[in-house]
């Protein structure tokens, strides 16, 4: 990590306190390749942590064990001393679902994980189907991986072992992500310019391609009900699918160069999209209008210069799940922490080349990778109100749409559409 200059409007912004540090081991041939850590991510249920070291390792380890060797040993810890206080998976004890470290080599270098889990009343989405491979029960977590050669593996969690390996894209996998509803529904998101939705209780079955794209597809991210997939791009792509339909809802325009990243708000009703014309857009997806801006270049540079201030591009934006945080990273060498209501950050970091970040399960940590190690922060901590906890419970379940012709206020209208 390094210093970093503040704004004059930053300098009083406290700084985030460092929870802890997962150091990737190094050799002289790690040192003659790039170490990039373009993902990380934590279980749904919480329960691990895994992260891309560079090349072709991914770490696999218990989330609250490791929480608790950061409050044993201080801060900074070397990955691969934790293997001397986790312990490892015993395959003749019979405890499958005791949180277990693994280090997986998946072969080539790791551009993208997610975390998946199965609901076993979720029905394949295939309908004759007579014969699987795998039956996944409730206690089952997957872990995909999308690689450099376009294949996506998918290993259980609890035995490190590889059950699938999907083939079918043709470039970089860039970007993953399950269904949150338990269907073991799969998005990938490749440099190939195509979406592809994978069922893994159909075995792995490719049901959809999704085209729209012209160029690379950087990301992509489900709402929470699971029926809106949003996908970024080159070429200022944001795109919307209907996910029931598999077709294209509407594209988002505001940008002014790549968009990298994207990631919907715990109740639905907003979207974050990180850019590197230095911004971090909050829309309203249902009706696609941009709500807030967050700014990392001040003043913004205007749309023909927002390609060229490339010390500002933002990588990396995940929501909190109180839904009145974001955290984005930008290559200025800082993590920002953002209330939605706020113009400028809460909250800062120092990271130097930073490259993905998302809040742990219960929104306490803020998880950032660099140059294949992790480093992590407290997040901020406020008690949420009861109208925004109100307003959550109902975006949940209400479209803007429907939330605009409820009979109530028109300021209480507003504020359910987070306009005021």
């Amino acid at each position: 990590m390094a210093s970093f200059p503040l704004s004059v409007n930053e300098k009083l912004i406290a700084r985030s306190r460092t929870v802890g540090e997962l150091l990737a081991p190094t050799s002289p041939f790690d040192k003659k390749c790039g170490r990039e850590n373009w993902t990380v991510a934590f279980a749904p249920d919480g329960s691990y942590f895994a992260w891309s070291q560079g090349h072709r390792i991914v770490k696999l380890v218990p989330w609250s064990q490791c929480l608790n060797n950061f409050l044993l040993h201080g801060t900074k810890n070397v990955a691969n001393s934790i293997s001397t206080r986790l312990p490892r998976q015993n395959s003749d004890s019979g405890q499958k679902n005791k949180p277990c470290e693994h280090i997986i080599d998946c072969g080539d270098i790791v551009w993208s994980l997610a975390f998946g889990s199965s609901v076993p009343e979720k029905q394949s989405r295939c309908v004759n189907i007579e014969w699987h491979r795998f039956k996944f029960g409730q206690d089952q977590l997957l872990l995909a991986t999308g690689l450099n050669n376009g294949r996506i593996k998918i290993w259980d969690v609890y035995t490190g072992k590889l059950l699938l390996n999907l083939m079918d894209h043709t470039e970089v996998v860039r970007d993953l992500t399950f269904a949150p509803d338990g269907s073991l529904i799969l998005v990938s998101a490749s440099r190939d310019k195509t979406l592809r939705v994978w069922d893994l209780k159909d075995d792995g079955n490719m049901m959809k391609v999704l085209r729209g794209h012209q160029n690379w597809v950087y990301g992509c991210a489900f709402s929470p009900d699971s029926s809106i997939l949003c996908s970024v791009g080159a070429s200022k792509a944001v795109f919307l699918w209907d996910m029931d339909k598999y077709s294209m809802i509407r594209k988002l325009e505001g940008h002014h160069n790549d968009v990298v990243a994207c990631e919907f708000s715990p109740d639905g009703a907003l979207l974050a999209t990180a850019s590197y014309d230095t911004r971090v857009y909050v829309w309203d997806p249902h009706i696609g209008v941009i709500l807030m801006e967050f700014g990392h270049l001040f003043p913004p540079p205007t749309p023909i210069f927002a390609g060229g201030a490339n010390d500002r591009w933002v990588r990396s934006v995940s929501f909190s799940h109180d839904g009145l945080h974001i955290a984005s990273l930008a290559d200025d060498k800082m993590v920002r922490f953002w209330r939605i209501d706020e113009e400028y950050p809460v909250q800062v970091a120092a990271l130097n080349n930073g490259l993905c970040c998302t809040f742990s399960t219960d929104g306490s940590v803020l998880a950032a990778g660099q140059d294949g190690s992790v480093y992590f922060w407290a997040t901020p901590r406020q008690v949420s109100s009861l109208q925004h906890l109100c307003r959550m419970a109902i975006r949940r379940v209400m479209p803007t749409s429907q939330v605009k012709n409820l009979p109530i206020p028109s300021k209480v209208v507003e504020f359910l559409c987070y306009q005021i």
